[in-house]
């Protein structure tokens, strides 16, 4: 093995390797256990959500495949309609100087379709560096063709048991993209606005209570004021009881509105009043439909102004009725501008109370970054209501598990209250809609345009149109688990691996994706999508924050995997800033953070990052410190593998047999890899990554490297040892460090590979010659008759001692070669037996010159003492140290310590600098005056011990 672990050189080579050898497919054998990937976006990249998803999702299928399951991780990305449709419609204009409506739409799909080829795996590529053991013979993409006949069979099948139908509804409208778009691509941002209160007029001479002829409503929307349709009042304020059933004067339209009575109206709020405009907002819409209000449309689809309204009533049918006329000076105006005219006018027409600045929150299209609007359209929906009752059922009867449970409520809360899916997307990049119109509006939905005529009689004389909107892509993926196992055909796959065992996700769609899955699935196929729902948090940065680039405080795991320079970080975090200002302070930030950029830290170490910071459900705070802590830890398995190879290479390590004799530090490292293996196992079983990768690293790091691998010298560099001893030690060493490898393969792949490839062989396991992998070995099984709690208790009375002489050696600045006379007393007759069974080890690893027991304590010389249990460690002070040059030393610790508590402690009194100074900052001042504090105490400690000798 290299003398330094360097990922970089492993990683590579062994992806290559296992994908070759198609270790990743299901191996025919066991019991079935699947995942779904959650399918990303073709034209995104890895961020930090997915590598911690997915690092989730192979730890399961690695271990899982290890305990002999038949093993399958599904792989696949989505079609991503609208980024998709943006990316292409950019490189069209940039490289072609045109639109997509210049190319027309068969045209511009394959443009589409091109760029997928060239470069739509970027993500699938960054998944390969993540270590993931998906099954990429069978990747899926949500617009194959596969896929394609099994959205267009689930479209038909709804639409002809009247679960899918079409009618004018209130949806998410982006304007610059013009498409309706789901909650989810909606970015909610708060800001400072206005609150514009307006006066109507009262019609028919009617006076309020309190003798005024209008009625005050306020509005951050001025412009929707020629939609309103009604005012509301609350039933139980007496304020305007009397004035419920009559009308007012709609200003600047002259259209009679009604006064209704709804607890929609907040009495404590402004006046009480509220505009209706059922068109335009959706709780209004819910007032609208609840007092039979019409619904009045003022907008075009580019959010401008009409130049006449459309009317309709809540079923979205015309009413001709109602007089369409709007003020002919508004139209064709942007809303922002036709805003600014609506409030000038009502000031001019006395009309404006008072204008209030309040603190709002505005819907932004995440991919347009235009201001969403409400808009009355024509869309597809699926009618939820009989979908949903078998999906609640589902997880009430535990047919369904969240994990963590308390998911489970929020999954109820959406699913009892659910709205009709709106299904339609104003978008050419999708699964076309399968409906086709004649020239009198009438539709037919079929899986063809053939089937159409067939189904309906239809001569070839009559011209169809097939529906210009595409589905939204959440409703092909909530056929994901079905969809890519080859439904509606049923195939082996699909007997076999559905439903799938676990579903890992993060809680923000639960509504959007988890529980569509599970409608559509329990629909189609009869079964649950999944067995459970790992939900997890989301990764946030160190602070707390969410990550984005508005913020500047991204990390691409790519980055931590690989190392980045900083004018490289530099450029990726500020360089498409707009705002010179803000680019500045990311800048500043970042220089602050990562001095020199980050260094590379590995695949494993990321991932093992990952899985310790896993806690069930909550979001995590990426802790860069642990980072480079378990990159020390894969240091450190690197080189005590070293150790061990150095130590067992060439030589008998009993895996031929031979007599082998095994010390108590070899019963005691088997017994404790025992109870870590259990431990490990339990936590995988109840997905507590954190508690798993804490018992590894525990096991590892402090008792088998730091503990096990000192106690194994004396007996491999002892001359006096039997060889059945050494043979015993060379055995355990290697076997331990081999289930080592495989407990820790599932979360740290790569260099559990490279190193058990030198370590199979030594261990009886292997050729050494890449043939086998750890990824087909066995997952080691705690094996409780080899669990010695005897060993265990020797163990710790041993390390207690050595750890009581170091402490000493510490305290009193003796320094760690210089060999030490040490006395025990006051032990009991079990302590005398272990001094008697462990002096070998202890004057090893304590650098003892003698070891031995005083019967007398008085009888002691002067001594610093340790106490183990009821046992005293002394150790005679006598020529070991100069007192008075010691005590001179710790003065001056001592008195360094009180400036620097001084200093602090005079800058945490000033109010000035406690009250301006960010609280992180106070706070790690603080933390530093406890740090200084708790020093100064160990010295003065220190100082009185010495003093008394």
């Amino acid at each position: 093995m290299d003398k330094t672990y360097q990922p970089e050189q492993i990683e590579s080579r062994w992806y290559e390797r296992w994908e070759a050898d198609g270790r990743f497919a299901p191996s025919g054998e066991g019991e079935p256990y699947s995942i779904m990937i959650p399918p990303p976006n073709v034209t995104g990249s890895l961020h930090m959500g997915h590598a911690f998803q997915d690092t989730i999702m192979d730890t399961l299928i690695r271990w899982r495949r290890m305990q002999g399951n038949n093993t399958l991780w599904q792989v696949g990305t989505d079609h991503a309609g609208i980024a998709t449709q943006m990316l292409v419609e950019r490189k069209v204009a940039a490289e072609e100087g045109k639109t997509r409506h210049d190319l027309g739409r068969d045209a511009f799909i394959d443009k589409v379709w091109e760029w997928k080829q060239e470069s739509g795996g970027h993500i699938t590529r960054q998944l390969r560096r993540m270590g993931a053991s998906v099954d990429w013979s069978r990747e899926r993409f949500t617009m194959d063709d596969g896929f394609y006949k099994a959205v267009q069979e689930v479209f038909v099948r709804l639409y002809e048991e009247d679960l899918i139908y079409r009618g004018k509804r209130l949806v998410n409208w982006d304007p610059t993209l013009h498409t309706a778009i789901s909650d989810l691509e909606v970015e909610n941002r708060e800001q400072q606005g206005q609150f514009w209160h307006f006066r109507y007029p009262l019609a028919d001479g009617v006076k309020t209570d309190a003798g005024l002829g209008y009625l005050v409503v306020a509005t951050t929307r001025p412009e929707t004021l020629l939609g309103d349709t009604g005012v509301a009042v609350n039933p139980e304020d007496p304020r305007y009881a009397s004035l419920i059933g009559k009308f007012v004067e709609l200003p600047l339209v002259g259209r009679r509105i009604p006064i209704v009575a709804d607890e929609h109206a907040d009495m404590e709020k402004g006046s009480g009043c509220v505009k209706i405009t059922p068109a335009h907002d959706f709780n209004d819409y819910e007032v609208g439909r609840r007092h039979g209000l019409p619904l009045i449309n003022v907008f075009t689809q580019d959010a401008a102004i009409l130049p006449q309204a459309e009317a309709f009533d809540i079923q979205g049918r015309p009413l001709p009725e109602i007089d369409p006329s709007l003020p002919q000076a508004y139209a064709g105006l942007d809303r922002f501008e036709a805003r600014k005219r609506i409030v000038a006018d009502m000031e001019a027409a006395g009309l404006l109370e008072q204008i209030e600045t309040v603190n709002n929150t505005l819907p932004y299209g995440d991919r347009s970054g235009d201001v969403i609007e409400p808009l009355l359209t024509d869309q597809w929906f699926v009618a939820v209501e009989s979908l949903a009752k078998p999906a609640i059922a589902a997880v009430e009867n535990g047919d369904i598990q969240f994990v963590p449970k308390n998911y489970e409520n929020m999954y109820f809360s959406w699913m009892r209250d659910l709205q009709d899916w709106c299904i339609s997307r104003q978008l050419w990049w999708g699964h076309r809609i399968p409906a086709w119109y004649d020239s009198e509006g009438n539709v037919y939905v079929a899986r063809t345009e053939a089937e159409a005529r067939e189904k309906h009689g239809l001569s070839a004389d009559v011209a169809l149109t097939q529906d210009e909107d595409v589905l939204d892509t959440w409703f092909s993926s909530g056929l994901w688990t079905f969809g890519t196992l080859g439904w509606p055909e049923q195939t082996p796959e699909l007997a076999t691996f559905h439903p799938s065992s676990v579903l890992v996700t993060g809680f923000d769609i639960i509504f959007f994706w988890v529980a569509r899955m599970i409608m559509l699935t329990l629909k189609f196929t009869g079964e649950v999508p999944f067995r459970t729902v790992y939900v997890h948090g989301l990764v946030r940065d160190g602070q707390g924050q969410k990550m984005s680039k508005s913020k500047g405080n991204v990390l691409d795991p790519i980055d931590l995997i690989d190392g980045i320079s900083l004018d490289a970080l530099l450029e990726k975090r500020t360089g498409n800033m707009m705002q010179p200002q803000k680019a500045k302070a990311i800048a500043k930030a970042t220089r602050a953070e990562f001095p020199e950029g980050i260094e590379p830290h590995g695949t494993d170490a990321l991932r093992f990052t990952f899985l310790s910071q896993a806690t069930t459900g909550r979001d995590i705070k990426f802790d860069m410190g642990r980072l480079d802590g378990y990159r020390n830890f894969c240091n450190k398995l690197w080189n005590a593998s070293r150790y061990v190879l150095m130590n067992a290479e060439g030589q008998d390590c009993g895996a031929d047999g031979g007599d082998v004799e095994l010390s108590l530090a070899d019963r005691w490292i088997v017994s404790r890899l025992q109870q870590t293996e259990a431990q490990v196992t339990k936590a995988m079983e109840e997905f507590r990554f954190d508690h798993a990768s804490q018992a590894l690293y525990e096991f590892v790091w402090n008792e088998y490297c730091d503990w096990y691998l000192e106690l194994s010298k004396p007996v491999l560099w002892d001359e006096g040892a039997s060889e059945a001893a050494k043979r015993g030690t060379r055995r355990t060493l290697v076997r331990v460090l081999e289930a080592i490898l495989r407990l820790s393969h599932p979360m740290m792949p790569y260099i559990s590979e490279e190193i058990w490839q030198r370590v199979a062989p030594l261990a009886g396991k292997a050729t050494g010659d890449g043939a086998e992998s750890i990824m087909a070995q066995p997952w080691p099984m705690a094996e409780q008759e080899k669990i010695d709690e005897q060993a265990t208790l020797d163990i710790e009375w041993l390390k207690g001692v050595i750890v009581a002489v170091r402490n000493v050696r510490a305290e009193m600045n003796i320094a760690p070669g210089k060999p030490l006379d040490v006395l025990l007393t006051k032990g009991s007759a079990a302590d005398r037996e272990r001094l008697k069974a462990n002096r070998l080890f202890l004057a090893k690893l304590a650098k003892l010159e003698s070891t031995t027991w005083l019967d007398d304590p008085s009888e002691a010389p002067l001594s610093a003492t340790q106490l183990v249990g009821d046992m005293e460690v002394l150790v005679p002070m006598a020529d070991l140290i100069d007192k008075d040059a010691e005590l001179a030393r710790l003065a001056k610790e001592i008195d360094k310590q009180d400036k620097l508590i001084g200093g602090i402690e005079k800058k945490l009194s000033n109010e000035s600098f406690v009250a301006k100074a960010p609280e992180a900052v106070v706070e790690k001042e603080r933390g530093k005056l406890k740090e200084y504090q708790a020093a100064r105490a160990v010295l003065l400690e220190q100082r009185d011990k010495i003093a008394a000798l």
